[in-house]
């Protein structure tokens, strides 16, 4: 039996002077080995991707992180603080995406970035940086160039619902890697992690999907040695592969 295709929408960077479309390999690996899924990446140059073709073919849809933010126009007048890390290429293909995703009930796991896009393409907010503000901790990374370090276990965070239910265990331990955070959640999402300063770190959407879970830190990092971590990749895996069943059985 053929894998379930999982659909990575791509970042816009730069490779000796060209502009390209790239997937960090780790959330590629994640797909193929935590969730046994095939991974295929999808381009966001203008006109390079066609959102219903996307979606025929898709059985899951991954998003991944990123060092762009989400440009503040699509949540709010604000401009951006940090002009030079906006992907407006990849704000065009996301954010459609992760509504006819949400619609259609395709398997959807947003990571880190991706996890911010699930809320502002749903109505949601963000914080341009929450560690300006009162009352939240820093949540950026270490500046170091050890990846170890870099992604190592930074903070606990408590698990609500849903998440709960599948990990079983209130509080897991998380890494954390971002500048930005949830501000106003979407409607049609409900909290499921929190950060120790009341942060959300992890949204679910309802309504009958099969799995649509957002986090705000980083699963993919080193999966086979974290438990929990494979556990959501193996269950977006499972999605994916009932998507399959689904349509063998109509």
């Amino acid at each position: 039996m053929s894998r379930p295709i999982v659909v990575i929408p791509c970042s816009t960077e730069t490779v000796g002077g060209l502009v390209a479309d790239v997937v960090v390999r780790k959330y590629a690996v994640a797909v193929a080995e935590g969730s046994e899924c095939q991974p295929l990446f999808v381009p966001v140059g203008s006109g390079l991707a066609d959102i219903a073709s996307v979606l025929d073919v898709a059985s899951g849809i991954l998003l991944t992180g990123a060092i762009s933010n989400v440009h503040p126009e699509h949540y709010s007048n604000e401009e951006p603080i940090l002009p030079h890390a906006i992907d407006t290429d990849r704000d065009a293909v996301t954010l459609p995406l992760i509504r006819a995703a949400v619609e259609s009930k395709v398997p959807l796991f947003a990571i880190c970035r991706g996890f911010q896009e699930l809320n502002v393409a749903l109505g949601g907010t963000l914080h341009q940086a929450v560690h300006n503000l009162e009352n939240y901790a820093d949540h950026r990374e270490p500046q170091v160039k050890d990846f170890d370090v870099m992604f190592a276990a930074r903070h606990p965070v408590t698990l609500k619902g849903e998440l709960r239910k599948w990990l079983g265990q209130d509080e897991i331990m998380v890494n954390s890697l971002h500048g930005q955070g949830l501000n106003r959640l979407a409607q049609p999402l409900v909290a499921e992690a929190f950060a120790e300063d009341g942060l959300v770190e992890a949204v679910r959407a309802v309504s009958g999907h099969p799995f649509s879970l957002g986090v705000q830190w980083h699963p993919e990092w080193q999966l086979h040695s974290n438990p929990q971590s494979l556990a959501l990749f193996r269950r977006f895996g499972d999605a994916a592969r009932g998507m399959i069943a689904k349509g063998q059985a109509a």
